[in-house]
């Protein structure tokens, strides 16, 4: 069987001249299937069967390793192989640090070829420090009970100490690929059987981890496909992290499943030199397809001199699907990216605003490819659900970014607090229902049951349809109460972004309850002043901006930089900084020192 399996690999083996690495594939002659297979197995030894496969970049953008996917399918057989031998049985969980590699896409297909579970868990961040990462994994590793935990060995000493602590045996990936491999039966799986454990954007204290089938997998990607308009000629660059959905699904699972070559940096490299993301999409002639939150877009635009001409150095003019989601789309930061990049060939109309979720496995709505960046403005009274037109108040409005149509074989209901379905243009929460919506959390009933029911999931999302399009308002959890009236932290968090000096990501907006039991919005503010006149000066003048956009008095609080937590997708955590603050983990500067 191994010699057959060597055959099958060398089927796409990229070849080597004078020790220049040769990318996998953009076109090949097997026949596109847009994710029509029973399981995830089945959709790898598909797309092995051609030329394509992803390729791994050092920081500075040069090719290291092209990793086929007949390569991938030989490499992650054998790893079942091993993991079998070692006793791994179907429904094991098998968690793995998502290093973006080739040893992690092997043993995520090898642990799914087994019948195991893969659970991905994330890579350690800049802040927080060793214990932080220790304690994260620690609580992951014991809501998801895995029999093993690989990870890097660069990362041994603080993967391999959450794992000792957790009672969890922790393998380094290199160590294990050293074993025996006796060949041994493979698990078919049915498309109803798990695939793979997905842990939501910020589950660290209170982890979810999503129990995503083989079927609701498969019917994701292939609206995910659809909804991108994928076909011949279509290639992708990725630098988004693989324990994240919008990664692991959308730029991992779904090249796979969908045949498409992928170009990977890893996350940390595009931290430090986020213009390397451009540079590959550049090098990589058949480049159409990359994806970003946010904040990717808002760097790169920042990074750009106003005296270099971007065609100077990019050509992104084949860039036709330049996705956007994880994040609330800003059209401010689209537009100052477009301003940036447009002599280098960058069209606006390449934005594809997008919205989803773990819970749905992925995408729940996709703009149509080419209409670009569509906003509606919606008056502020509409959002937060007080009576319009106050006795001499000015009218404000907020742009609200189209997020696109519900995707295919999905659902999409507006509902107020009652669950009464809302007409177009009423803002409620935003329900979904649909063959990829998840089974339900980890081995968590209750936390299933509040936010599903009859097959609808509760995305927590505030939403409005118009036109069949969904606009996303903001998060329901996030939402300040004051007075009766709604308040969106994103606009006190952009009010402030708009002083001189500060940034998104700076600013960290919530709820506290005063000492006489009133609520009142705080704002956690990076300082980078050590001036205490000028800190003094700076929080008035935040203050006064708020209120003047809100109508409200606030608490503002200046902490020292690189403070305010974040995700594991780098997303600012309201709900964690609100935590620190009230427990005392995060000191603000004392003004009256």
């Amino acid at each position: 069987m191994l010699d057959a399996l060597a055959a099958d690999m060398t089927a796409g083996t990229t070849t080597t001249t004078m020790n220049t690495l040769a990318p996998t594939a953009t076109d090949d002659a097997l026949p596109r299937r847009y994710s029509d297979f029973a399981t995830l197995g089945e959709a790898l030894d598909y797309a092995a069967r051609g030329e394509r496969g992803l390729n791994f970049h050092d920081p500075r953008g040069t090719l290291v390793k092209p990793y086929p996917y007949a390569m991938l399918r030989h490499d992650a057989r054998v790893a079942a192989f091993r993991l079998i031998a070692h006793g791994v049985k179907p429904g094991d969980r098998i968690a793995l640090i998502a290093e973006t590699g080739a040893d992690f896409a092997t043993l995520f297909f090898g642990a799914v070829y087994a019948g195991a579970w893969p659970v991905p868990l994330p890579l350690p961040t800049s802040f927080g420090g060793s214990a932080a990462y220790v304690d994260q994994l620690k609580v992951q590793l014991s809501s998801s009970d895995p029999s093993l935990l690989f990870y890097p060995a660069e990362l041994a000493a603080m993967a391999g100490e959450a794992a000792a602590q957790s009672g969890v045996e922790g393998i380094a990936w290199e160590d294990f690929a050293g074993r025996e491999a006796p060949e041994a039966p493979l698990h078919e799986a049915a498309p109803d059987d798990i695939a793979y454990l997905q842990y939501s954007s910020g589950s660290t204290r209170f982890p979810h981890g999503v129990a995503v089938t083989h079927r609701a997998l498969l019917n994701n990607l292939a609206a995910h496909s659809h909804g991108m308009q994928v076909r011949d000629g279509d290639r992708c660059v990725s630098w988004l992290p693989w324990y994240h959905d919008m990664g692991l699904v959308g730029c991992f699972l779904s090249p796979v499943a969908n045949q498409v070559s992928t170009d990977y940096l890893k996350t940390e490299d595009f931290a430090r030199r986020p213009l390397a993301w451009l540079d590959l999409i550049s090098r990589n002639p058949g480049t159409t397809l990359s994806y970003s939150p946010t904040f990717g877009y808002d760097i790169c635009a920042r990074r750009m001199s106003s005296q270099t001409k971007a065609s100077d150095r990019f050509d992104l003019s084949r860039w036709r699907v330049a996705g956007n989601g994880a994040d609330m789309i800003r059209p401010d930061v689209m537009q100052a990216f477009v301003d940036a990049f447009a002599d280098a060939g960058f069209q606006a109309s390449a934005f594809l605003p997008s919205y989803g979720l773990a819970e749905a496995t992925l995408a729940v709505a996709i703009m149509p490819p080419g209409e670009g960046i569509v906003v509606e403005l919606v008056e502020e009274t509409q959002l937060s659900g007080a009576s319009a037109g106050g006795a001499g108040r000015p009218q404000r409005f907020r742009a609200i970014v189209n997020c696109g149509k519900p995707v295919r074989d999905m659902a999409v209901e507006i509902r107020d607090e009652d669950g009464t379905v809302l007409p177009e243009k009423a803002i409620g929460k935003l329900w979904a229902k649909g063959p990829s919506i998840m089974t339900g959390y980890f081995r968590d009933p209750e936390a299933t049951a509040a936010c599903m029911a009859d097959g609808w999931l509760d995305t927590g999302d505030m939403a409005y349809l118009s036109g069949g399009y969904v606009y996303i308002v903001g998060r329901a959890k996030d939402m300040i109460i004051i007075n009766g009236k709604n308040h969106w932290p994103q606009d006190i968090e952009w009010a402030v972004e708009q002083l001189p000096g500060f940034k998104a990501g700076d600013i960290a907006a919530f709820a506290i309850t005063t000492p006489g039991g009133e609520e009142t919005p705080a704002v956690l503010v990076q300082c980078r002043t050590s001036d205490l006149a000028e800190r003094t000066r700076l929080r008035d003048e935040i203050r006064e901006r708020v209120r003047s956009i809100t109508g409200m008095n606030c608490l503002v609080e200046l902490v020292p930089p690189r403070t305010l937590p974040r995700t594991s997708s780098g997303k600012l955590s309201r709900a964690k900084a609100r935590n620190l603050y009230l427990s005392g983990e995060i000191q603000p500067y004392d003004l009256a020192a």
